[in-house]
């Protein structure tokens, strides 16, 4: 009777401990983190005011991007040139950020088959890095960021991508350049990457308009990236995505389905405001959440916030990352909150 009364509660135990709920993730006190923020070239002035309430704490600037035209030359939009040269004038260091997409009349992002023309031989993979190491070289900025993506399924392609990033650290190391390798968080890190660049991964698209709703990044998976992580080379850090995205009318797994759209958190705001809505809070990624109908549309909305940011941060500085990116300047609310320490 008593060894079964045991058994008993053992098995209580047992049900009640599965049945605690993960301690909700918040912002709190953390070590210094080094700041790093993207500026894009198609919105230079909300650009201008997200680094005006960040600028006191934002260590390096990120000016996106470089991309290639149709006749796989390298294609510099002429805000990105005017974004180099005025932060030329700030405390900061300035990166050059290249990218895999195609501008002209046909546009594409993320081209895997403009990888394999860059990429695919020796002779063109030398002319890729000659003319990244030149460029950045011409334009007097601290250092490259390479931002290839969709090509680590293709295992091929992959192992070209890890030679080429070899390549390019020698000849930025030639040419006095720092050099940031951004990274998908599905890319193998354990494929023997080249030590000395300081390697970014981008920890967001959790949810967005490939999924159902949700948020960008939660807990869990910051913590699993964070772990797969300790198999890159030391320099590592993270990247973590301002704003989020808006569902309409998701339902049957997505089997029903309206618009899937990328939103700031400006407009995530003022669509709260419109509707006269005041946003939840998640306890498993800190982000906020709203829904509505209008107009026979039933809509959902995930977002990040400042202290959505402040979390991720927190979680990401107190397992041991120095190094943060923000994705991206403008069209936030109150970034200027972002803590650094």
């Amino acid at each position: 009777m008593r060894s079964g009364m045991i058994c008993l509660l053992f098995a209580a135990s047992v049900l009640l401990g599965g049945c605690v709920e993960a301690e909700p993730l918040r912002s709190g006190t953390h070590p210094p983190v080094h700041l790093t923020a993207w500026q894009t070239y198609w919105d230079m002035e909300g650009g201008r005011n997200d680094y005006d309430a960040l600028r006191k704490k934002t260590d390096a600037i990120s000016c996106f991007a470089v991309s290639y035209d149709e006749n796989d030359t390298l294609y510099v939009p002429e805000e990105v040139r005017a974004m180099v040269e005025e932060y030329k004038g700030k405390k900061l260091d300035i990166y050059l950020s290249f990218t895999n997409d195609i501008i002209g009349k046909r546009r594409s992002e993320k081209d895997r088959e403009l990888l394999w023309r860059l990429l695919g031989d020796d002779a063109a993979m030398d002319r890729t890095v000659e003319g990244i190491a030149a460029l950045a070289a011409s334009f007097g900025v601290h250092g490259v960021e390479l931002d290839y993506e969709n090509f680590a399924k293709d295992e091929k392609l992959f192992q070209r991508y890890l030679v080429f990033t070899y390549r390019l650290s020698a000849a930025c190391v030639h040419q006095g350049l720092k050099l940031r390798i951004v990274l998908e968080p599905s890319v193998p890190f354990d494929a023997g990457f080249a030590k000395g660049p300081e390697y970014v991964v981008m920890l967001y698209n959790l949810y967005g308009k490939h999924s159902g709703p949700g948020a960008k990044a939660d807990g869990a998976f910051i913590e699993k990236t964070l772990t797969k992580m300790e198999a890159l080379p030391e320099k590592r850090a993270v990247a973590f995505a301002t704003g989020g995205c808006l569902w309409q009318d998701y339902g049957l797994f997505g089997l029903k389905s309206g618009e899937r759209r990328f939103i700031t958190a400006r407009e995530a705001v003022d669509l709260a405001q419109k509707h006269n809505l005041t946003p939840e809070r998640d306890e498993a990624s800190a982000a906020l959440h709203f829904r509505f109908e209008a107009d026979g549309h039933e809509t959902e909305v995930w977002y990040a916030d400042s202290e959505t940011l402040n979390a991720w941060i927190t979680l990401a500085a107190n397992r041991g990352i120095s190094s943060v990116s923000i994705w991206r300047l403008g069209g936030n609310v109150e970034l200027g909150q972002v803590r650094n320490k």
